[in-house]
């Protein structure tokens, strides 16, 4: 039987670099790898600050919030659209954020068929203090980072952010 591992374990041994195309191969693995590692204190993250705002608040409501609480009133398609869920998902979770006091709708004045959809003062209140909790655990995490550091991070994500961009709509 083969003994299985995690992909958050202790990183696999670094192969033999013999060229420029293995010494890149060597270190994108490792940039998945951290990634990984980011995507998991993420998830982690977005759980905790959504059961901040309501114990039983999925990460997709949170999400939902997160939309509202920065760009205001939106259809739901167009929350379904940016995160990328289909049209049933998005409306079930509306309806339940709906349920709980978190987000009103109402008619589009620019569209009569379709609602749009608002995050409620109770929801922003407890979005903006979980926000500012998230931002001073990041803050602490930096703290022994000088700003040139934190400025050059800043900037490599979002170059790395902005090839994403380019490569979707490309």
């Amino acid at each position: 039987m083969v003994a299985m591992t995690s992909p958050y374990s202790d990183p696999m041994p670094a192969p033999e670099i013999t060229s420029v195309g293995s010494q890149l191969e060597s270190l994108v693995l490792e940039v998945e790898h951290e990634f990984s590692r980011i995507a998991v204190t993420a998830r982690r993250g977005i759980r905790k600050k959504a059961t901040s705002i309501h114990p039983d608040l999925q990460p997709l409501g949170y999400n939902v919030l997160s939309i509202l609480v920065r760009e205001h009133a939106q259809q739901q398609i167009t929350l379904a659209e940016e995160l990328q869920v289909d049209k049933a998902t998005m409306s079930r979770t509306i309806k339940w954020l709906e349920a709980h006091d978190l987000v009103t709708r109402v008619p589009d004045p620019q569209d009569g068929r379709a609602m749009l959809v608002s995050v409620t003062n109770l929801a922003r209140t407890g979005f903006l203090d979980s926000s500012a909790a998230s931002r001073q655990r990041l803050r602490n995490r930096l703290a022994s980072w000088d700003a040139g550091e934190i400025r050059h991070f800043a900037d490599l994500l979002s170059k790395l952010n902005d090839s994403d961009s380019q490569h979707r709509s490309g």
